[in-house]
């Protein structure tokens, strides 16, 4: 398409592309890239370090102010910089992934496009509702899309990896794996029980460093440890990539309608099959006896338990294959480009 000049707004709570921790900032990171790659000029406007290809990189925190995440007051002042800084720049479309800044888009004279990376059953999905026409709103899987028809949509677009970054390993350790965050919507504690059921020992690695998810831990996760179930802390980068790949399988037996969860396609890249409730995007990810298992939304322990035998048979070739199929940054950014020519106007 034609060259476009794109204000890319991510969160204020870590670099991009993060260190660990940020799945949004690792999915900036790889559209920014792109859309450079392509000729299109990027205007990144985030916390920290300048770490992409980008045009120019604006940084409205220093640092990140990662230990308030979930505080209002950051993403406040984030969304009123943001906002003074594009007062003065000419850009065509305003992409913004934060939660405060799509507030301020009624009255600007671009248009802008949030990418929903959250859940729309509740309030978030209810302030994109009330910004109504304003914003032009991408979903990251049609499920998030089904029950909030009052939402200005104008696309989905599927979240990526970069296949190549992913180690691939056909023989694996005898483990499974669970990744990331301590919540009851996560489902850490059933997958302990089923591995345990299923006598195959698990590792759990992710992020329990808000009140809540602490809380969560050490009520029915820490008495779960030991006998085969081991805590290793929140991993990234290239110690992630090797966990993934030595896993036998995925345990991912979520209790919510998960909008999209990359750790899916992250262990698909490494060779390894997902066991999943279908819920959410799983479907839409994972195919039943192709790259993983499929349960059905309450499957009990002892199901799951049979599921992550099942999911040693499946090939691990055809695991990695199915990623590069469908989600790649490639393909991601093929979709942005459709959205931003549909908004913009622009051939």
């Amino acid at each position: 398409m034609a060259r476009v000049r794109v204000a890319m707004v991510a969160p204020p709570w870590f670099e991009v592309p993060p260190s660990s921790y940020g799945g949004i900032e690792s999915m900036v990171a790889d559209l920014v890239a792109q859309l450079t790659s392509r000729g299109h000029e990027v205007t990144l406007l985030g916390a920290g370090r300048d770490l992409t290809p980008a045009s120019t990189f604006v940084p409205v925190f220093e640092e990140p102010p990662s230990s308030r995440l979930g505080e209002a007051l950051p993403e406040v002042l984030h969304a009123a910089a943001v906002s003074r800084i594009l007062a003065s720049r000419e850009v065509d479309v305003v992409h913004d992934h934060s939660l405060a800044g799509p507030l301020l888009a009624r009255g600007g004279r671009t248009p802008t496009v949030v990418t929903m990376h959250g859940p729309v059953d509740a309030e978030h999905g209810d302030i994109m509702a009330a910004l109504g026409d304003t914003v032009h709103v991408v979903a990251i899987s049609d499920a998030q899309r089904t029950d909030r028809r009052d939402i200005n949509w104008v696309g989905t677009v599927y979240n990526s990896i970069d296949v190549e970054e992913y180690p691939f390993a056909a023989q694996k350790d005898d483990l499974v794996l669970w990744m990331g965050r301590f919540t009851p919507d996560k489902g850490p504690e059933l997958a302990i029980d089923a591995a345990r059921a299923a006598g195959v020992p698990i590792v759990l690695a992710g992020k329990c460093s808000e009140p809540r998810e602490q809380e969560f831990f050490d009520a029915e996760i820490a008495p779960r440890l030991g006998d085969g179930a081991e805590y290793v802390g929140e991993v990234g980068g290239r110690a992630k990539q090797e966990l993934c790949a030595r896993a036998r399988a995925l345990v991912f037996p979520i209790q919510w309608e998960e909008p999209f969860g990359i750790v899916m396609l992250e262990a698909l890249a490494c060779g390894t099959p997902v066991v999943a409730t279908a819920r959410g995007s799983v479907p839409e990810v994972v195919e039943d006896g192709v790259n993983g298992v499929l349960l059905d939304a309450d499957a009990s322990v002892a199901e799951i338990g049979r599921a992550i035998h099942a999911a040693v048979a499946i090939d691990p070739a055809r695991c990695r294959a199915s990623v590069r199929l469908r989600f790649t940054p490639q393909l991601m950014a093929d979709g942005y480009e459709g959205v931003y020519r549909s908004v913009t106007g622009l051939p």
